[in-house]
């Protein structure tokens, strides 16, 4: 049985996304722990009530004394949003493979074992909700992202093998697809690319797929809002749809990728870095 208040675990809750949806899910009444690596930029979320708790998505030992934190405090936990990630840029061939299994470690590895230590808790009451952040970009690939790409994907594959895993248990999972949206993503993403592959022989692909994103794609980058409201959908629905989906670009380029060939997406994306 659903509690009317919700004991939330947000991940990645030191800036952007993560960070609102602490503070908005605590305000909808929910008792919320905001966790992150980044323990003094969450600072400001105690002035509302939200309990601040140090995470490293990559750290066993970290991940196993959250989730106890957690359950010694309230006795339970009914929601995990595994928002924590990033994107690490650059060609495929330019990403040293100690980099790539890092984006790995973080963005698919973090958010399976954080799931397989709530799901003993969730399945003793017979109710939890399990919310991945994925992309528009685990349904399609662009180039130059492949490694962040390849981490999307997996965690989408990751979340249906789930869904239908722990439905027996009362238990629902979620995946959230946010397109473009304001927040440190896209610096990061692409200030990588540029140190990785800004030189040699992606050089040119990469300066200008890194001008579009610092320029047109962040201005029109949608406000973290859209995507907190569609966590809320996710948490507070009776029966939750499988994926939901928001942010700049997004139905657009879900759609054209439902509907073209590999070969025509290919160069409709390709276009633009011409």
């Amino acid at each position: 049985m659903k509690n009317l208040k919700q004991v939330i675990l947000v991940t990645g809750a030191s800036a952007g996304m993560g960070l609102e949806m602490a503070r908005e899910l605590q305000h909808d009444g929910n008792i919320v722990y905001a966790a992150a690596r980044r323990v003094e930029r969450m600072e400001e979320l105690k002035q509302f009530g939200i309990k601040v708790i140090p995470l490293d998505v990559t750290d066993e030992d970290s991940m196993t004394n959250c989730i106890d934190k957690i359950i010694k405090s309230e006795g339970r936990i009914d929601v995990l949003i595994n928002n924590a990630g990033f994107g690490s840029y650059g060609a495929i061939e330019d990403v040293s493979i100690t980099d790539a299994k890092y984006q790995l470690d973080v963005n698919v590895f973090g958010a399976a074992r954080l799931i397989q230590l709530v799901l003993p808790h969730m399945r003793k009451q017979h109710y939890g909700r399990i919310v991945n952040i994925s992309s528009i970009g685990g349904k399609f690939a662009n180039a130059l992202g492949g490694w962040y790409h390849a981490s999307k994907f997996a965690l989408e594959a990751l979340s249906d093998s789930l869904r239908n895993e722990v439905e027996q248990f009362g238990i629902d999972v979620v995946v959230i697809e946010p397109g473009g949206v304001k927040s440190e993503w896209s610096q990061i993403a692409t200030d990588n690319l540029v140190k990785v592959s800004g030189k040699g022989v992606y050089s040119n692909m990469a300066n200008k797929f890194a001008g579009m994103v610092s320029g047109d794609i962040s201005k029109r980058a949608a406000e973290p809002i859209v995507i907190v409201n569609l966590v809320r959908k996710a948490i507070t629905a009776k029966t939750p749809k499988t994926r939901y989906s928001g942010g700049f670009m997004a139905g657009p380029l879900l759609f054209l990728r439902s509907i073209l060939s590999d070969r025509l997406f290919d160069k409709l994306m390709m276009s633009q870095l011409k």
